[in-house]
């Protein structure tokens, strides 16, 4: 196995152990990216291991850090309080910590548990054909925290800590096992999770599935075909159901989706580095397609035009040197 470590080298050290030929999962890479963050990977025969510091995202999300991740596998992350941007692996799982179960087909928002400074995740790589759980079962888990506090989640997150600390310095053949071991600890830890849920309430399974739809709204606001009956439609509900689950919720789910294309919209009126971006152009990244509905829906929410928003926002932000 090729491996290249130390958090001195940069992304063209990766780039330098690709070049020869290797596989990405046989490469064991400790990158410095910009800002300082960190990220390695680590081949493990079935699954793959990646790790690094976790990015700002939409609002109140995360990015993972997933290079060279493909659309064929879920990724079940391990999410910590770290205390600097390349914290060391092999931390023991804190009080703080959270698994999220994610697919990057259908992405959504991420949000660890109560954390309160830099995040630092571990994410398993698992090809979709290699979980044996059935993709309708797979769907109720998304998106959804797992505290690692206790049971089968907080032996995962353990394993997943030690393989992150040891994993690179095993033979290959060990590597595929230690691999085929965390593939079935994930099983089990995803399989417990799914029994809580079908032991629980009507009312629990209700706001599991609130939570995904948020999740998903967040995540695809610049979608212009993006609408209730979209989202019923990914989530394999009815209309009513959807509208139902927002019935006792304070806006219904096409004022949310209208709000947060807003509220994007809004931020990015307001940003000197987009200033060469018409007004409906910004509106157009953020699924507006009526220019007219668009300013009146602006207006109705914020009191003045998006031109006048622009403007009120240019005059009061600091010069913008880059650009001399």
């Amino acid at each position: 196995m090729s491996r290249a470590r130390g958090t001195g080298h940069r992304l063209d050290v990766r780039e330098e152990v690709l070049a020869e030929g290797v596989s990405p999962e046989e490469v064991y890479v400790d990158e410095t990216c910009e800002g300082g963050a960190c990220s390695r990977s680590l081949g493990l025969g079935p699954v793959r291991l990646t790790a690094g510091d976790v990015l700002p995202g939409g609002r109140d999300s995360l990015r993972l850090p997933i290079p060279n991740g493909g659309l064929d596998e879920y990724r079940l992350a391990w999410m910590t309080d770290a205390s600097g941007p390349c914290a060391p692996p092999g931390m023991e799982a804190p009080p703080r910590s959270t698994l999220v179960l994610s697919d990057p087909v259908r992405p959504a928002a991420v949000r660890p548990a109560e954390a309160e400074g830099q995040v630092w995740a571990v994410v398993l790589h698992i090809p979709r054909a290699s979980l044996a759980l059935r993709p309708d079962h797979v769907e109720l888990l998304l998106a959804r925290p797992i505290p690692t506090g206790s049971g089968s989640a907080a032996v995962l997150a353990a394993f997943l800590a030690t393989l992150l600390e040891h994993g690179a310095d095993c033979r290959h053949e060990e590597q595929s096992r230690m691999g085929a071991i965390a593939l079935d600890l994930a099983t089990a830890c995803l399989t417990e999770q799914l029994r809580v849920l079908e032991t629980g309430t009507d009312e629990t399974r209700a706001q599991t599935l609130l939570r995904r739809v948020h999740g998903f709204i967040a995540q695809n606001l610049a979608d212009p075909d993006l609408t209730p009956r979209t989202i019923a439609r990914r989530h394999h509900i009815s209309l009513r159901t959807l509208y139902g689950l927002f019935s006792r919720q304070p806006a219904s789910v096409a004022t949310v989706i209208r709000r947060g294309r807003l509220e994007r919209c809004h931020a990015d009126l307001a940003r000197p580095d987009l200033r060469r971006l018409s007004v409906q152009d910004i509106a157009s990244r953020w699924g507006f397609t009526n220019p007219s509905s668009f300013s009146r829906a602006f207006r109705e929410v914020y009191g003045i035009s998006p031109t006048e928003h622009r403007a009120t926002a240019s005059a009061t932000a600091p010069p913008d040197w880059s650009a001399a």
